[in-house]
């Protein structure tokens, strides 16, 4: 169940993006408005077409961050976005663009 948007905790949200979203530059939109955001984590493509972004900061951020991952870029079409929010774990410093997801974070 995700977090209330109006709380000041920073949370972890893991979203899997499905559809046309590969090959349209989803993966450096989503770097831009995270970045814009202040948010930190990372976002891939994966083998099956999709999209994972694992993202830690202000849960209202992060709700924001779900409204941009659920219209993508021009170019892309989302078909579902998967959502699971955690506690954040404080792992990462910056947002990254990976050429590919991998378990570990």
């Amino acid at each position: 169940m995700p977090p209330e948007e109006r709380s000041n905790e920073t949370a972890r949200l893991e979203a899997v993006v499905r559809g046309s979203v590969q090959g349209v530059g989803y993966r450096y939109f989503v770097h831009r408005r995270a970045t814009a955001l202040g948010i930190v984590g990372w976002v891939a493509n994966e083998p099956g077409g999709s999209v994972r972004c694992v993202a830690e900061g202000p849960v209202p951020a992060l709700h924001q961050l779900l409204t941009d991952l659920a219209a993508g870029p021009a170019g892309a079409r989302v078909e579902a976005v998967d959502t699971a929010w955690t506690a954040s774990s404080g792992a990462f410093a910056s947002f990254m663009v990976r050429a590919a997801y991998h378990a570990g974070d």
